[in-house]
C-alpha cells in the first residue's frame, strides 16, 4: 500500500498548500511526507510540485495526477464499502452540527441512525464553530444559511424560515407593528452571530432592510427566545427555535404580509463524486425526517388559523447535490 500512501500524501500537500500542514493533517512527520513526494516524483519521472511565494502548488502534471489519484482512492473506498455493505453500514461517522438546531432536532435523528446501524460509530461536535471539514477530518457537517462557491458538496435538506415574533405581554405594552418600518419604534432583540444586524423583508416587489436596534443583544437564538417570551422585545428567529413557543401561545408571529428571505438546511461533505455509505444513510434519514415542510415550521398551520396566505421568499430551488458550502447563518 506504499503507493497509495504516497498518493494520499501528495493530495494532502496540494490541498493544504505545504508539507508541514499536510504532515499535521496526516499525523506524520514532515520528513516522511517529503520522502513520499520525492519517491512519487522519481517513480513518475516528472515534477508534481513547485514552490511559490505562498507555499507549494501543483504543476500541470501534478494537477492531472491529483485528479486521477483522487479517483483511485475513491474507487478503493467504494470497493471496501461495497464488501462491507453486506453486513450493514459500519465505520466512524464524524459530524459537525449547529449547537441549538443540532441538540433540538438532529440528536434524535442520530439516535435513530445508531439504532438502524449498530456497527456505525458516531462522533459529533455540536458547536456553532465553523469547522474545516477537510483539514479536521470531518465526514460531513450540517449547516444553515445561504451558500457560496466552494469545493465542498452540499445537499439541500429542507427550507428554513425566519419569523418575527413577540409575547402577548409585550404587544399589550408597546402595540403591534403594522409594517416592517414600524420596527424602528420598538425594542428589538438582536442576534450578533452574523455580520449584518439588518432584518430584511419583502414589501411588494422590493426588499427592505430594517436596522433592528435595542438594548439586548446575543449570539444565542435560545437567549433571544427566552427574552422574547419574557416580554422584553421583538425577536427575529428561525421557526425551528420559535415553533414550540408559537404553538404554546407564548409568542405571537408578526408581519405575516412581509415575508423574510428563506434560507435552507444543508449537509455538506468533502469533494468527490463518491458518497460514503455512512454519509449517504445520514442524508437519507435527514431527508426522511425533515424533507418537505419541516415539522418544526408552524407557519403554514398558524397562517391557516389566521386566514392569512403566506408567500415566503424562496432562497433556493430544490435540487440533488451542488458544490457550494454554507456562508451566512440564522440563529442556531
Amino acid at each position: 500500500m506504499s503507493e497509495l500512501d504516497d498518493i494520499r500524501s501528495f493530495i494532502a500537500v496540494v490541498e493544504s498548500g505545504g508539507f508541514g500542514r499536510a504532515a499535521d493533517h496526516l499525523g506524520l512527520a514532515k520528513s516522511v511526507v517529503s520522502r513520499r513526494i520525492a519517491r512519487l516524483e522519481a517513480d513518475l519521472g516528472t515534477r508534481l510540485l513547485s514552490r511559490t511565494t505562498r507555499g507549494v502548488a501543483a504543476t500541470e502534471a501534478g494537477l492531472e495526477f491529483k485528479t486521477r489519484g483522487e479517483r483511485i482512492l475513491s474507487d478503493l473506498v467504494a470497493a471496501r464499502e461495497s464488501v462491507a455493505q453486506a453486513s450493514g453500514v459500519a465505520g466512524r461517522l464524524r459530524l459537525s452540527m449547529p449547537l441549538t438546531f443540532g441538540n433540538r432536532h438532529v440528536a434524535p435523528v442520530l439516535g435513530e441512525l445508531a439504532s438502524r446501524h449498530p456497527r456505525l460509530e458516531i462522533d459529533v461536535e455540536a458547536s456553532d464553530r465553523y469547522v474545516d471539514l477537510i483539514g479536521e477530518r470531518f465526514d460531513a457537517a450540517i449547516r444553515i444559511g445561504t451558500l457560496k462557491d466552494s469545493s465542498l458538496v452540499a445537499r439541500r435538506i429542507a427550507p428554513v424560515h425566519g419569523i418575527v415574533a413577540a409575547s402577548p405581554d409585550y404587544l399589550a405594552w408597546k402595540g403591534r407593528p403594522a409594517t416592517p418600518l414600524d420596527l424602528t419604534e420598538h425594542e428589538c432583540l438582536t442576534y450578533t452571530g452574523t455580520h449584518s444586524p439588518d432584518w430584511t423583508f419583502r414589501m411588494g416587489k422590493r426588499r427592505v432592510a430594517i436596522r433592528a436596534t435595542g438594548r439586548l443583544r446575543s449570539d444565542s437564538g435560545e437567549t433571544l427566545l427566552e427574552w422574547a417570551k419574557a416580554g422584553l422585545g421583538i425577536a427575529q428567529l428561525p421557526t425551528f427555535i420559535a415553533s414550540d413557543a408559537i404553538r404554546a401561545g407564548e409568542l405571537v408571529p408578526l408581519l405575516w404580509e412581509y415575508p423574510m428571505q428563506e434560507h435552507a438546511l444543508y449537509v455538506v461533505r468533502p469533494p468527490g463524486a463518491y458518497v460514503p455509505g455512512k454519509v449517504r444513510v445520514l442524508i437519507d434519514l435527514l431527508v426522511e425526517r425533515f424533507g418537505g415542510t419541516p415539522y418544526w415550521d408552524p407557519c403554514q398551520i398558524a397562517a391557516r388559523e389566521r386566514g392569512v396566505t403566506l408567500g415566503f421568499t424562496p432562497g433556493f430551488e430544490a435540487e440533488a447535490e451542488t458544490q457550494p458550502q454554507a456562508e451566512a447563518h440564522q440563529p442556531a
